[in-house]
């Protein structure tokens, strides 16, 4: 699959762009604060309906207008796709396939299988679970149609709860409520945390050869899926917990508060790793995803790269660089040294200054 053209109106710093894009390597080099991770942005976006930011609509839309537009084309086994999204002030996105509105964003994941990866992304294991669950997210949702349902479906359900919980307190009678609220908890969280554990069962096997290539196996990775509660325990777990929520107003068990662990030696790294070992297993994990990615839908992913490079050592750089040989790719970055010393072919490279995108044609001048 690959993205053939861009197009943007009045998207952040960008009031008007047209691109082209080769199937191969495309780079967007420039200073900081130029706009190239604006790119990246509106074609995650325009995939998975969602910004990897966690910006809202409205601070996507250029200062002084309505709206914003993004179209995207997008070629998926010889199928021509056109995505459109309107993004509006105070309202909700409006999406079209192929000039057809959309009503559900199931509708459009799997058109494009994105894979992003950022400076941010090497925090994946240091920082707080909620950035793990995210991760496991957003790759399941691009890839399971039936666990966005779920998880959709279980938010909504969390939300509901939560509001009964605090609503309790004025008027006691809602208690006897509660009952249909953990029913419908458990019955989508049990389809959450089954589709996570394979996931995590899949991953496990990728992870472990790709961290051995990146460590000259020096270590050995393990990831763990750490569920808050299991398919099993879950009704006994909110019983347990059910007092504490009652004086905290919270849904307090369920996959919403799951985590992974990533030990080597049976320690987990997050706690007790170096810096270096967090960033290299956060390296193996993203490298992993493309790889399952590949195996689940039998091609290749979009990778989006925003100034990862910059934060490898060459080492590392060269593995990276080495694994983007079949995929589309979408690369920002300041300077191109790391693409000179590598050698790594580029088929298309654009300069972007203060949200002006200008195509390289000779590229020998650059690359010197």
């Amino acid at each position: 699959m690959i993205i053939e053209s861009l197009e943007l109106k009045n998207y952040r710093n960008y009031q008007s762009l047209k691109i082209n894009l080769s199937p191969g390597t495309n780079i967007f080099f420039g200073d900081n604060a130029q706009g190239k991770t604006n790119i990246l942005e509106s074609i995650f976006l325009a995939s998975t309906s969602k910004s990897y930011r966690l910006a809202r609509d409205k601070d996507i839309i250029q200062f002084g207008n309505e709206e914003a537009h993004i179209k995207m084309e997008v070629r998926k086994r010889n199928v021509p796709y056109r995505i459109d999204m309107h993004l509006k002030n105070n309202k909700s996105k409006g999406i079209a396939i192929d000039e057809i509105p959309i009503h559900k964003a199931s509708e459009l994941f799997g058109i494009a299988n994105i894979v992003s990866f950022s400076p941010e992304d090497l925090g994946l294991i240091k920082d707080g679970p909620s950035i793990r669950r995210r991760f496991m997210d957003l790759e399941l949702c691009q890839l399971d149609k039936v666990y966005l349902y779920n998880l959709t479906r279980y938010n909504k359900t969390i939300n509901q709860r939560n509001k009964l919980l605090k609503d309790i307190i004025y008027k006691p009678s809602l208690m006897d409520t509660l009952s249909v609220w953990d029913d419908e908890l458990i019955k989508y969280g049990k389809k959450i945390i089954e589709i996570r554990s394979k996931f995590i069962d899949e991953l496990k096997d990728i992870i472990i050869d790709i961290h051995h290539h990146l460590t000259g196996g020096v270590e050995k990775l393990q990831i763990v899926y750490d569920a808050n509660v299991t398919a099993d325990n879950f009704k006994d777990s909110l019983l347990r917990v059910r007092d504490s929520e009652m004086r905290q107003h919270v849904t307090l068990a369920g996959p919403h508060r799951d985590d992974l662990q990533f030990l080597i030696d049976d320690k987990d790294i997050r706690k007790f790793g170096s810096q270096g070992q967090q960033r290299t297993a956060a390296l193996a994990l993203k490298l992993s995803e493309i790889e399952l990615v590949r195996k689940r839908i039998d091609d290749d992913p979009i990778l989006l790269l925003d100034d990862v490079l910059s934060e490898l050592d060459s080492k590392r750089q060269n593995y990276l660089l080495n694994l983007l040989s079949d995929t589309q790719n979408i690369i920002t970055c300041t300077g191109l040294d790391d693409f000179v010393n590598n050698r790594f072919h580029i088929d298309e490279l654009f300069h972007v200054v203060d949200g002006t995108v200008t195509k390289i044609n000779d590229k020998s001048k650059i690359l010197l």
